[in-house]
């Protein structure tokens, strides 16, 4: 089952290996795993699958150039606007979540999105599965395992309206809050 080729990997990979040139990860359609050494909030455990994401995303109205590389790549070191995992990492490490640029988009500003590429890069590995229609196998994943980070189509996990609020909660303080860089 493809499912075990994320939950029990026979490899995880660090931000070094990924961010390396030539890349580990390959530039191709798939599914990628997050395990963590340390887990970000009490309530979750460390050393197991905590999420899934996949490259590209399925839309109906244009193509996605999304590959696993660029995707686990921008995960370790891109910010919270253009990433789901690191904005719910940086809620629950308690970062500030900052308005900028036009005000529009959602950051932790340039000391927090270091801060998190750091933690990241000490606790967070990840795996991944290549499948040319990722988005088949996502739904199946997040309805058969217990991954307390992903929010989409995740309702029936216990950690899921813990993990709304909390997203929700620094939403709203940004909104209150001047412009950050």
């Amino acid at each position: 089952m493809e499912a075990t080729a994320l939950t029990d990997p026979e490899r995880l990979w660090s931000a070094k290996e990924v961010l390396m040139r030539p890349s580990h990860v390959p530039a191709v359609a798939g599914v990628y795993g997050w395990h963590f050494k340390q887990a970000p909030h009490p309530n979750l455990s460390a050393g197991r699958l905590l999420y899934v994401g996949i490259a590209p995303r399925y839309m109906s109205n244009r193509t996605s150039t999304q590959n696993l590389r660029k995707r686990v790549r921008y995960h370790y070191r891109g910010n919270a606007a253009g990433s789901t995992l690191r904005l719910t990492l940086g809620c629950l490490l308690g970062l500030e979540l900052r308005r900028v640029g036009s005000g529009k988009r959602m950051t932790f500003g340039k000391v927090g999105e270091a801060d998190l590429s750091k933690w990241i890069a000490d606790n967070a590995r990840v795996c991944w599965i290549e499948q040319d229609e990722p988005w088949t196998l996502e739904s199946q994943f997040i309805s058969q395992l217990d991954l307390p980070l992903n929010l989409d189509q995740n309702r029936h996990n216990g950690f899921h309206g813990h993990l709304k609020e909390l997203r929700a909660q620094a939403r709203s303080r940004a909104r209150e809050l001047p412009l950050g860089s």
